[in-house]
């Protein structure tokens, strides 16, 4: 009979696991976590390419080491019970933990070849970060950078999810804040126009709602009429520039269009807006060493 391997014990955030080990528990995890996305047994076989018998069988195991049911199974589908709605979180940052050490080790045997996976929001990613992403990757060339674009609320799940290293966000307003931050740099916020705009009468264009930038500019100016909303910092500028109204913007992102006339900046008594950035991550012990020379580099570019 095969003795069972020792216990381990999973460190997440603050929050310790420890589950009995066997060769199976991680796949068991990683399949908690795809009934949960997939809500149906028949869906998450299909992605995990096993039979459902064979799922069920599994997600029995999980049941008996974690001592309670983790999911409610009905006609309409799986859902997730009080103590599985607890694990998921968990699971998924157990799962990446187990991802990071992988890219670790991978990175340090393979020398300078590696990935970094970045997020940040549009300006961000449009103004702020090219330089630095430049003069990462001549220093670094081999390593594959993956830059994707969201709000603070979307970065925050990815960062968690262990699905970016970095996100670039606006910095919590607690002091210190409560999940691992770096005070990265100071972003002003200028309220813009067409030359000739009648800034009393003009509506707002700006983003999408979760955009950070837009709830400083519905905290700051309350009664702000929103005729547009964009996607984009590139759309914002240009409806902005044929005259359909006010935005509230990077001052870097129109650094040229001001300096060519064709915007102008609108003196209004709330603006400009001084808004803090930060790195986030889940811990610099937990970053990949290509991630780790990112965010050295990025917090090593002056403000």
């Amino acid at each position: 009979m095969r003795a069972e391997p020792p216990s381990i014990q999973w460190n997440v955030s603050i929050v310790s696991i420890r589950i009995a080990y066997s060769g199976l528990v991680l796949d068991e995890l990683r399949y908690l976590v795809l009934i949960a996305d997939a809500g149906t047994f028949t869906a998450a076989a299909r992605a995990a390419h096993l039979s459902q018998p064979a799922l069920s069988a599994a997600v029995r195991r999980l049941e008996d080491a974690m001592g309670a049911r983790l999911l409610h199974r009905g006609p309409g589908g799986a859902t997730l019970t009080a103590a599985g709605a607890a694990l998921l979180p968990r699971a998924r940052a157990a799962l990446a933990a187990v991802e990071d050490g992988r890219r670790a080790v991978a990175e340090v045997e393979s020398g300078e070849v590696g990935e970094v996976r970045l997020g940040a929001g549009a300006t961000a990613c449009t103004y702020l970060l090219p330089p630095v992403l430049a003069a990462y990757r001549k220093r670094w060339p081999g390593v594959l950078v993956k830059v994707r674009e969201a709000f603070g609320d979307q970065l925050e799940t990815m960062v968690t999810a262990g699905d970016i290293d970095l996100g670039i966000v606006t910095a919590p307003a607690r002091k210190p804040p409560l999940r691992p931050f770096d005070w990265w740099r100071d972003d002003e916020l200028i309220v813009v126009g067409a030359p000739g705009l009648a800034p009393r009468t003009a509506g707002w264009v700006t983003f999408a709602d979760g955009s950070p930038v837009r709830g400083l500019l519905l905290a700051r100016n309350p009664g702000a009429q929103i005729v547009m909303e964009l996607g984009s910092i590139a759309a914002v500028k240009g409806n902005v520039r044929a005259g359909i109204g006010l935005a509230l913007v990077s001052r870097a992102a129109v650094t040229v269009d001001l300096a060519r006339g064709a915007l102008v900046e609108v003196p209004l008594p709330w603006a400009p807006v001084v808004r803090r950035l930060a790195l986030r991550h889940r811990g610099v012990d937990r970053l990949p060493p290509s991630a780790a020379r990112l965010r050295e580099l990025l917090l090593a570019r002056p403000l």
